[in-house]
C-alpha cells in the first residue's frame, strides 16, 4: 500500500453564539501536565514510565498512548485556565470543591446539597471524588477532551510559521461562536431532554447550556458528546449544528487531525493513508520511525510498519532452511512451525507437500506414502495401512478399516452394529447364535432364557415334557423310561408294578417301600392280615389264596 498527499477541502460556517457565559482573558493558556516517568496503565509493569516520544503523542518505552499513563497536574486542574477562561464574576465561583471531597464542582453552585444532588446522578466512576478512580478519568478526559495542542499555539510542535495565523483565527471563532461552559440549574418547567428525548420535570436538577434557548435542557447523565458519548468533562463544550461535542470531536469536524502528532493539520497538504490523516512527515514506520510516503508497507495492530522493520520484529523463521519468511513468500504454517513454501517438503522423499496431504511425526513432516511406510498403523483384517483420513474401527488392541469390520461368517460390515467377539473373530448377532448358541434338544431353537438340561441336553422349559402326557416337567417330579422322561403318574400308569392289595402302582417316588413274594407285590403300608389287618411286615404269614394270614389267622381259620 502507497499513501498519497491529498489537498484539504475543509470550510466551516460558524453559528450565531448567543451571549457566552465565559470571556476569555488571554489568547491561549499554558497547560502544565507531568508525564515523564508516570506509570502506564494499560501494560502496567512492562513499562517503566512515561518517556515522550519525539513527535508521536506515545510512550517510547511501551509505544502505548499519552493517555493511557498516569498523567496528572501539578496542581488540580482548573479548565478555566486550561481554556484561557476568566469569570464574569468573583461571586460565580462557587464553593471550593476540596471542601467537598471532589476534585471539581460545577460551577456557580453553593449549595452542597445541590452539587451532591448533581453527582448522584452521575455513573459512579465519573463522580470526581479525591482520591477516587473518578478523579483519574477526569483528569483522563480532560487530557483527551481538551487537547493542550488545541487550546494554545505553545503546545503547538508541528504547526509551520505560515499557518500560525490560521491557528489562531481557529482558536478565535471556536472560542467566540462554539466553545463554552455549561452550568446546572431546577428545571423552571415540564420539557424534554435533549438527548434522550425523556420527560424532565419542573424543579428537577438539569445541565443548562447558554449558547442555546433556555428551554433546551440535558439529565446530569445526557450531556455528552455527540460524537464519542462520554460524558462532557467538567460540563466544557463545543455547539455545531445544534448539537454539542467535546473541542476534540468538534475540531476534528473542521481540521484533520494527525494520527501521530494528535495535532490538527492547517496546512493544505497532508496524507491520507490507512483511513487517516497525518502531517506528511509523521507517516513513518511504527518500529523504526521511517517515512512511509511512496513507500509499501505492512499494517500490524492497526499500526504501519516498513518491509524491514516487520519481517524483523514479526516475520516467522522456515523450519527448513532457516531463513525470514518476508512478505513477498508465502508462509505456510502447522502447530506454530512455519515453512517457505519451496521448504515445505516431505522429509524422506523431498516431494512438495503444498496442497498435498500430509503427516507429521517427531517434529518431521512426510508425505502420505512415507508416512505410511513408516508409522502407519495396519488393519488386523486386511494387512494394509491406515490411510489419512480414513475411518477407523478399534476394539481392545486391535483395529480394522471400516469395511474390514465385518463379521466372519457372512462378511456384513458390521459398523456402530452389535457383534460378538469369539477367541480371535468377530461375528455378527445372528451368525453368532446360528454357529455357537444353546438350541433344544427338542425343537432345535435357540434357547435365550430359562432352558433345563437333563442327561446333558438342553431343552426349553416347555418343551421338557413327560413322553405320555405332555405336561411340563421343568420344576416337578419325574423318572424315565428308555432314555425317555415321564412325570409319576403316567410312569406309574405305565410301567410300575401293581399291589395285590390295593391295586395302585408302586412307583417307589418318596422312598416308598414294598414287599414281593412270588408274583405278587405289596406296598408296605398294604401288606397286612386279611382278616386282622396287623402288618405282615418282619413276620411270618401264611398264604390263603389270593389273601395273606398272619399265623393266628390261618390257626383260627383252620380249627
Amino acid at each position: 500500500m502507497t499513501p498519497s498527499p491529498t489537498k484539504e477541502l475543509v470550510s466551516a460556517t460558524p453559528t450565531i453564539s448567543r451571549r457566552p457565559r465565559e470571556e476569555f482573558a488571554e489568547k491561549g493558556a499554558i497547560i502544565r501536565e507531568v508525564e515523564d516517568g508516570v506509570r502506564c496503565e494499560q501494560c502496567k509493569s512492562n513499562c517503566p514510565g512515561f518517556a515522550a516520544h519525539d513527535w508521536r503523542k506515545t510512550c517510547q518505552s511501551c509505544k502505548c498512548p499519552r493517555e493511557a499513563h498516569a498523567i496528572y497536574q501539578q496542581q488540580t486542574t482548573n479548565v478555566h485556565e486550561r481554556l484561557g477562561f476568566k469569570l464574569v464574576s468573583p461571586a460565580d465561583s462557587g464553593v471550593e470543591a476540596r471542601d467537598l471531597g471532589y476534585t471539581w464542582v460545577p460551577p456557580g453552585v453553593r449549595a452542597s446539597s445541590r452539587i451532591n444532588r448533581y453527582f448522584e446522578q452521575l455513573p459512579e466512576e465519573a463522580v470526581p471524588r479525591l482520591g477516587s478512580e473518578g478523579a483519574c478519568s477526569r483528569e483522563r478526559q480532560i487530557a483527551y477532551q481538551l487537547p493542550k495542542q488545541d487550546l494554545s499555539l505553545e503546545h503547538c510542535k508541528h504547526l509551520e510559521v505560515q499557518h500560525e495565523a490560521s491557528f489562531e483565527d481557529f482558536v478565535t471563532a471556536r472560542n467566540e461562536i462554539a466553545l463554552d461552559i455549561a452550568y446546572i440549574k431546577d428545571a423552571p418547567y415540564d420539557e424534554h431532554c435533549a438527548h434522550c428525548d425523556n420527560e424532565i420535570a419542573a424543579g428537577e436538577l438539569v445541565v443548562a447550556a447558554p449558547k442555546f434557548v433556555e428551554s433546551v435542557m440535558w439529565h446530569p447523565k445526557c450531556f455528552s458528546c455527540s460524537t464519542c458519548n462520554s460524558l462532557l468533562v467538567d460540563l466544557t463544550y463545543c455547539v455545531h449544528d445544534d448539537k454539542i461535542y467535546c473541542e476534540r470531536h468538534y475540531a476534528e469536524m473542521l481540521k484533520p487531525r494527525c494520527a501521530g502528532c494528535d495535532e490538527l493539520i492547517f496546512s493544505g497538504e497532508y496524507t491520507k493513508a490507512m483511513d487517516k490523516d497525518w502531517h506528511s512527515g509523521h507517516f513513518c514506520c511504527w518500529q523504526c520511525d521511517e517515512s512511509l510516503t511512496g513507500q509499501r508497507y505492512v499494517i500490524r495492530d492497526d499500526h504501519p510498519y516498513c518491509i524491514k522493520c516487520y519481517e524483523n520484529v514479526f516475520a516467522n523463521t522456515c523450519e527448513e532452511c532457516n531463513k525470514i519468511i518476508g512478505i513477498d513468500s508465502k508462509d505456510l504454517s502447522y502447530k506454530d512451525k512455519h515453512w517457505h513454501e519451496a521448504c515445505f517438503l516431505c522429509f524422506k522423499c523431498h516431494l512438495s507437500l503444498v496442497d498435498k496431504q500430509f503427516g507429521a511425526k517427531a517434529d518431521k513432516i512426510y508425505c502420505g506414502n512415507c508416512y505410511d511406510s513408516q508409522f502407519a498403523s495396519r488393519c488386523d483384517g486386511c494387512g494394509e495401512v491406515f490411510r489419512a483420513g480414513t475411518k477407523k474401527m478399534e476394539y481392545k488392541t486391535r483395529q480394522w478399516h471400516e469395511n474390514c469390520f465385518c463379521c466372519c461368517v457372512c462378511k456384513t460390515a458390521i459398523g456402530t452394529k452389535s457383534f460378538i467377539p469369539r477367541e480371535q473373530e468377530i461375528y455378527c448377532a445372528g451368525c453368532y447364535e446360528e454357529k455357537f448358541a444353546t438350541r433344544c434338544i427338542k425343537c432345535n431353537k435357540v434357547i435365550t432364557s430359562g432352558g433345563v438340561t437333563y442327561k446333558n441336553e438342553p431343552w426349553h422349559r416347555e418343551c421338557f415334557t413327560c413322553t405320555h402326557c405332555n405336561i411340563t416337567l421343568a420344576g416337578q417330579r419325574f423318572t424315565s423310561r428308555d432314555e425317555k422322561p415321564y412325570c409319576a403318574e403316567c410312569f406309574g400308569e405305565l410301567f410300575a408294578k401293581r399291589c395285590t392289595a390295593c391295586v395302585k402302582p408302586i412307583t417307589g417316588i418318596g422312598g416308598t417301600r414294598f414287599i414281593s413274594f412270588e408274583d405278587r407285590h405289596w406296598h408296605h403300608d398294604c401288606f397286612v392280615c386279611a382278616s386282622c389287618k396287623a402288618s405282615l411286615v418282619g413276620r411270618g404269614f401264611i398264604t390263603d389264596g389270593p389273601d395273606i394270614l398272619c399265623p393266628d389267622c390261618a390257626k383260627q381259620k383252620l380249627m
